[in-house]
């Protein structure tokens, strides 16, 4: 049963990047290896960087992109090439401890409300199909995602499935 969001999608804080870090990396097959640096350098381009939950210790976050923002690698960079107003969501995770309450949801929910406020058509993201994530492939499907295109990443040994849909 979903019992909603502990708490309001806020800005992510600087107090919360080691337990970002520490999330992300717990689930670098789906999100990729981030160290400080590069998770500091996303948060600086980032459109949108958003968390639920206590400062210093979130229970989730998301991160997205923009149409202004230069390339933040393959995926992003296969959205720019497609699209003159987009917000591109790079990556989002809910901390095991807190899955199954809504927060992936109430996160997008705030993207989509973020896209139509900037007056952005599209909300945008890649799902790994190798290796395969069924869970996100679930969750994208039932907020109205559709697929718009395939790619295998070499340097990440992936394949991914391109996803939009209408803000």
């Amino acid at each position: 049963m979903d019992a909603g969001p502990a708490a309001p999608v806020r800005p992510i804080a600087t107090e919360d990047l080691p337990a970002l870090l520490a999330l992300n990396n717990a689930h670098a097959i789906e999100l990729s290896l981030v160290d400080e640096e590069k998770l500091r350098r996303l948060l600086g381009v980032a459109a949108l960087a958003t968390a639920i939950g206590p400062r210093a210790r979130p229970d989730a976050f998301l991160l997205a992109f923009d149409h202004d923002a230069p390339p933040q690698g393959p995926n992003h960079a296969w959205f720019l090439a497609r699209h003159p107003r987009f917000l591109y969501v790079d990556r989002v995770c809910v901390d095991p401890r807190a899955r199954r309450r809504g927060l992936a949801r109430a996160l997008y929910e705030h993207a989509v409300a973020e896209a139509i406020r900037r007056g952005v058509p599209v909300l945008c993201c890649e799902v790994n199909t190798d290796p395969p994530n069924p869970v996100s492939d679930a969750f994208h499907a039932s907020f109205g995602f559709v697929e718009v295109g395939r790619a295998f990443l070499p340097d990440r040994g992936k394949s991914v499935r391109y996803l939009e849909r209408s803000a």
